[in-house]
């Protein structure tokens, strides 16, 4: 079995997620019901931290569309993934420790491309 992160530990790995959202229009960091934060876009869950037991520890949960989370999954396995509960929803489930904070030259790194995506996320 393995162990979960603290949640404070899991909480300051989401700022760096929180950083990057707020900074794109319309998005306002809250927390779900149960505390965790989350990322919210005109009131619609944008992005936050996977709570159900099938997800890695230290992964974020982010909205999008079936054709592109299937796509994420196959271009990037190392950074986006599924599990059976997370499939049936437009979900992409994100390991953390695979973004960095932007270091704005945005090259090829995957925290660009991640930034990139939320973006996209919030104009749609």
């Amino acid at each position: 079995m393995r162990r979960r992160p603290t949640k404070q530990l899991v909480t300051a790995t989401f700022d760096i997620v929180r950083t990057v959202g707020l900074a794109l229009p319309n998005v306002e960091a809250t927390t779900k019901y149960d505390g965790s934060p989350v990322l919210r876009v005109d009131g619609i869950f944008m992005a936050g931290l996977a709570t159900h037991p099938s997800a890695e520890p230290e992964t974020l949960v982010v909205r999008a569309g079936l054709e592109e989370r299937e796509r994420l999954v196959e271009d990037a396995p190392e950074t986006y993934y599924l599990t059976d509960y997370y499939r049936s929803y437009p979900l992409v489930l994100v390991r953390l420790s695979r973004i960095e904070p932007d270091d704005s030259s945005c090259g090829e790194s995957t925290d660009c491309h991640f930034a990139n995506y939320l973006a996209r996320g919030s104009t749609r």
